[in-house]
């Protein structure tokens, strides 16, 4: 139902893409496949990650996601990494121990699928980087059609009606993030990953903030330990990033 919300949105982009002829040639179809495998995965792991875990506790894996980004741009895209950015890399995988091992003891499981979700959305990161050169509506668009199918897939054998009320919010949750991937895929495409995926740094004060309003969940001091530590290392390295372009 997100992605139906999603397309409902993105139709006349697509529409428009289709008569100016973008679907006949796709750059690289590999990495787009790859793209959409890992952003359906890592949707599919914050959704499942959420049933075992906090809010703000399934965020704080996600942020580790500039950690790992800032590995693979160095392999996959060929970015120089300095090694003040390899210090700031292995300070953030230092947080990404200290919450994993938190979290192993409350719920392996939920650890697993969150560390494994973030790591998806890293490399999902930099295919989009690498793939900047596509329009806007069609890697969105790619991206939400991964996740129809496999939403397609599994909705038999769990398929609950939703209500009356959930049924719009449903679609809402499609609309808004398409409009965020938008941005995010917009922003890749006018600096380097390194740069862009700090900002997302902004999410774990508003899921701390949601779930302790609305589900009530106190963050625990060992997960805002690590938040901390992963939040550190991706500022300097958002910092030695900005001073090396400057």
């Amino acid at each position: 139902l997100r992605s139906v919300g999603a397309f409902v949105l993105l139709s006349p982009f697509l529409w428009r893409a289709a008569l100016a002829g973008r679907f006949r040639h796709i750059e690289r179809p590999w990495l787009h496949a790859l793209r959409v495998g890992c952003g359906t995965g890592e949707v599919a792991c914050f959704f499942l990650a959420l049933a075992h875990m906090p809010l703000a506790d399934v965020v704080t894996f996600w942020m580790a996601a500039p950690i790992f980004v800032g590995v693979l741009s160095a392999v996959a895209l060929s970015e120089r990494v300095s090694p003040a950015r390899w210090a700031a890399i292995l300070l953030g995988f230092g947080g990404v121990v200290i919450a994993f091992w938190h979290e192993l003891g409350a719920s392996p499981l939920g650890a697993a699928v969150a560390l494994s979700g973030s790591l998806l959305y890293a490399v999902f990161l930099v295919a989009t980087r690498a793939l900047r050169a596509t329009p806007d509506a069609l890697l969105v668009g790619f991206q939400m059609a991964g996740a129809l199918v496999l939403g397609l897939v599994l909705a038999p054998f769990a398929w609950t009606p939703p209500s009356i009320v959930e049924w719009p919010l449903l679609l809402l949750i499609g609309v808004i993030s398409t409009i965020g991937h938008v941005f995010v895929v917009r922003a890749l495409r006018r600096a380097p990953a390194s740069v862009v995926v700090p900002f997302k740094y902004l999410s774990l004060v508003f899921a701390t903030f949601y779930g302790w309003v609305i589900f009530g969940d106190v963050p625990r001091e060992a997960m805002l330990m690590g938040a901390a530590v992963i939040i550190t290392a991706g500022l300097w390295l958002w910092w030695l990033e900005r001073r090396a372009r400057e």
